[in-house]
This record gives structure tokens, C-alpha cells and sequence, in this order.
């Protein structure tokens, strides 16, 4: 059977596109945890560092027409006590400097009062810087008083290294439980696929009923479509069906009246020309009549395995009544059909099936058998398996054919003389493997064939 071409997995593609997603929300993360918690950062030292230079301008006093300013120990200690920074500071009034580092570039706010800040390089460090200033009354009047205090950035930039590494887990960790999710997800959504692929795979090949369980309504073009072909496959088998048997019938009565007509024909004719035609032609209708009845047979065979029952099978009891209706055509032929061994054994199967491969086994022993010849059956049970052999003393198989026997419509070389088919073994082959046997076709020592068909017992 021809399997069909995959072109991709949907779970597969689903999973991927899911972390695909999970990568890229993981990433995002990642850097709005990095962005926020840079800005909480310096939001936190600009707080920490205008509220130092708010406490050094709250100090400032005007005495004598002078400004002092009592520098209060909690205005540094308490960006001294955050990390282990170093903190500078500057005092002007206005563009004169007071006190702390002349150098120290001050922060200047556009568009007004408040504090300001500016991120720079100062002796060779990073730093922060925050500037507040205030109006002061001064004997020349009123000036600006400008505080401005700094603070090196290696603390914060070793806080934000801590945290971009807490957010690189934090990305992984998202990114880890979105593949379990994607994981569980992708399973969910396939898993009315796998059922309905399981339902399908469990039906016989004659199970076409329409899949009436509830689906996804994105699969219901899908099992509409199903049940449509199903629909049409029903009528279809179930007319062919009609037509393999109505067409036997109607082939093998017109072929019986025929033969009848010949057959008398032939007994009242004196001319030999026309007896050897009436011969000839008997012949023929015989092989066509056989043919057409192993092809019923064949065609009932393929349908019953599709629905291959299960009973208690007395073998010892089919062989000998296979053997009593086969025995009246021997004689025929004068040909001594016997049973040589019968034990008692059981299988379970189709009756009907095992007796038909059993009886084309000892219709084609009969057949191709000369006349006066012997045929035994014998039924051996062991312990694992039972074996049926049909074994005849007629003119056996050629070696290099006995591989090529069990196929539709093949033939021994050594049998075209002889009215058949060809789908004997074909049919005894079919019906043995379906009950988990195996057919055995062999010469004998003394000549002649043996066909064995092996059941299992466990």
C-alpha cells in the first residue's frame, strides 16, 4: 500500500511558531526588565542625590552680608551609606564658587527651577550629577545659590549588572516554562486529529460508517469530506459486490446449458472433425465455468476476511467433512482419497474461510492427480500450532515454481493441460495468513505434493 507524501508536521509547525513567539516575548522581557530597572535605578539616585543637595542648601545662612554654610554630615554620608561611591559636591552663588570642587560640572535645567541632572565624566569616573539652587538675599540682592552634589556610577552600573543577569534568568526561565506550555498546547490542539486518526485506523477495511463523534469546527470541512468518500467507497464496493455475483451467475447457467447441448451433441455426432470441435469447445466452457466459479469464490473470500469472525473451530470435524465432500469427485477418478492422522485440535476463526481453503487444497490434489493415484490428509496438533497436510502422489511442483505458485492466476508449467484457474493456493494463502498461519507447499520424497496449512494455537 502506497503511504501517503508528508510534507511537514503540524504539531511540529505549530510547536515552532509557539516558541518562536515565546523567544521573542522572552527577549522583550529581557530588555523591559533591563529598561526599567536602569530607570528605577537612576531615578533613585537622582532622588537620593537631590535630596543630599536640598540638606546642604537648607544649611546655607546669611550673616554679615555673608553666606555660610554649616556642610550638615548626613548630606554625604547618606549616598556614602548606599554603596561604596565616591560623592563630590560644589557650592556657587551664581557663577562665583564657594566651596567643595571648583571643577565639578554643575547641571543646568532648561525651561526653569527644579532640580537638574547630567551623566559625566569627572577625574577620570562616570558620575551623576544633581544640581538644586535657590534664591538667596545678599547685600548686593538677590543671587542664586546653586548646590550641586555627585556621585560615581561604578556601584549602580555593578546593581544594574546584577540585574540584567536576574532578567537573563527571568527571560530564560519565561522562555523555559513557554516551551512546556507550547508543548502542552501543541498536544491539545492536534490530539481531535490523533483521535480521529485513531478512530479511522482502528475500523476494518468494510468499516464505512460516517465519523459522527464531535470535532473542532476547523475540522469539519475536513470530516465532511471524509464521510462524503466514505459514502461513495459504501456504494461503490456494495456494487460491485452485486455485480461479482450477479455476473457469476449469469456466466456459469448459460455456460451449463451450453455444456449440456455440447455434451449431447458430441454423443449423437459420427463425424470425428465435429466431435474433436464439441470436445474442444466442452473443455473450454468447463475452464470457464471453473474460473468464473474460483473468481465468486475469491471475491467472497476477500469480502469475509474484511470481517473476519472469530468462532471455535473444531478442525478434526471440518477436515473429514471437507474430506466426505471432496471424496464422490476422487472416485470419480478413481482416485483413493483417506484420512491418515486425525487429532483433535481447536482454532478460532471463520469457518466458512478455512473450509473453502481446505476443500480448493483437495479439489486441485483431485485435479491434477492421474488416475488411481492416493491422496491423504492428515491433522497434527502440537503443542504451539496444528498443521493440515493434503499430500498426493500425482506429478508434484517444479522447484523453480514453487515460490510463484501462491499468486493470482499462476499456474504450474506442468498443469496447462489440465482445466484451473490458478487461484486455488491463492485463495488457501489468503485465508491461513488472515487467521495468522502459514501456507507450506513442498514436494515429497517419493514423488508427488504437499500442501500444508499451519494454525497457530496460542
Amino acid at each position: 500500500m502506497r503511504r501517503a507524501t508528508a510534507n511537514g508536521s503540524l504539531r511540529r509547525r505549530l510547536l515552532l511558531s509557539l516558541l518562536a513567539s515565546s523567544a521573542v516575548l522572552a527577549i522583550v522581557v529581557y530588555f523591559v526588565v533591563q529598561s526599567v530597572a536602569r530607570q528605577v535605578a537612576q531615578d533613585s539616585q537622582d532622588n537620593v542625590l537631590t535630596a543630599s543637595a536640598l540638606s546642604i542648601l537648607d544649611s546655607a545662612r546669611l550673616s554679615s552680608g555673608e553666606i555660610t554654610i554649616d556642610l550638615p554630615y548626613s548630606a554625604l554620608s547618606m549616598l556614602d551609606s548606599i554603596s561604596d561611591e565616591r560623592v563630590f559636591y560644589a557650592i556657587r552663588l551664581e557663577d562665583t564658587f564657594l566651596s567643595g570642587y571648583a571643577d565639578l560640572p554643575q547641571a543646568v535645567r532648561s525651561g526653569g527651577a527644579g532640580p537638574a541632572y547630567v551623566s559625566t565624566v569627572f577625574l577620570g569616573e562616570e558620575v551623576r550629577v544633581a544640581t538644586v539652587g535657590r534664591r538667596v538675599s545678599t547685600d548686593t540682592g538677590q543671587r542664586y545659590l546653586h548646590v550641586s552634589v555627585a556621585q560615581t556610577l561604578s556601584g549602580q552600573k555593578q546593581a544594574l549588572a546584577r540585574i540584567s543577569r536576574t532578567s537573563m534568568g527571568i527571560g530564560a526561565g519565561f522562555f523555559l516554562v513557554s516551551v512546556l506550555l507550547a508543548g502542552i498546547i501543541s498536544r491539545s490542539t492536534i490530539r481531535p486529529l490523533d483521535r480521529l486518526t485513531a478512530s479511522m485506523s482502528r475500523r476494518g477495511p468494510r468499516d464505512l460508517r460516517p465519523v459522527a463523534a464531535p470535532v473542532p469546527s476547523e475540522m469539519v470541512p475536513l470530516v465532511t469530506s471524509l464521510n462524503s468518500f466514505m459514502r461513495r467507497l459504501h456504494q461503490s464496493l456494495r456494487r460491485s459486490e452485486d455485480f461479482i455475483a450477479e455476473a457469476a451467475h449469469r456466466v456459469r447457467t448459460p455456460l451449463a446449458v451450453v455444456r449440456t447441448k455440447a455434451e449431447v451433441a458430441e454423443r449423437k455426432s459420427t463425424d470425428p472433425e465435429t466431435r474433436k470441435a464439441l470436445t474442444e469447445m466442452i473443455r473450454a466452457i468447463d475452464d470457464s465455468s471453473r474460473t468464473a466459479g474460483q473468481l465468486l469464490d475469491h471475491a467472497m473470500v476477500t469480502f469475509r476476511l474484511d470481517h473476519l469472525t472469530r468462532e471455535e473451530i473444531a478442525l478434526h470435524r471440518l477436515v473429514e467433512e471437507s474430506v466426505e465432500r471432496t471424496r464422490p469427485t476422487s472416485e470419480l477418478k478413481d482416485i483413493t482419497l483417506d484420512i491418515a492422522d486425525l487429532d483433535t485440535a481447536t482454532v478460532k476463526g471463520d469457518p466458512i474461510l478455512v473450509q473453502n481453503a481446505l476443500l480448493n487444497l483437495l479439489d486441485n490434489a483431485v485435479k491434477y492427480a492421474p488416475a488411481g493415484a492416493d491422496i491423504k490428509v492428515a491433522l497434527n496438533a502440537g503443542p504451539q500450532d496444528a498443521v493440515i497436510r493434503v499430500t498426493d502422489t500425482g506429478p508434484g511442483f517444479l522447484p523453480s515454481e514453487l515460490s510463484a505458485l501462491p499468486k493470482r492466476f499462476t499456474r504450474g508449467a506442468n498443469t496447462q493441460s489440465i482445466v484451473g484457474s490458478g487461484l486455488g493456493l491463492t485463495i488457501a494463502k489468503e485465508v491461513i495468513e488472515a487467521h495468522g498461519g502459514t501456507l507450506k507447499i513442498a514436494n515429497t520424497t517419493g514423488g508427488g505434493a504437499c500442501v500444508s496449512l499451519l494454525f497457530p494455537l496460542s
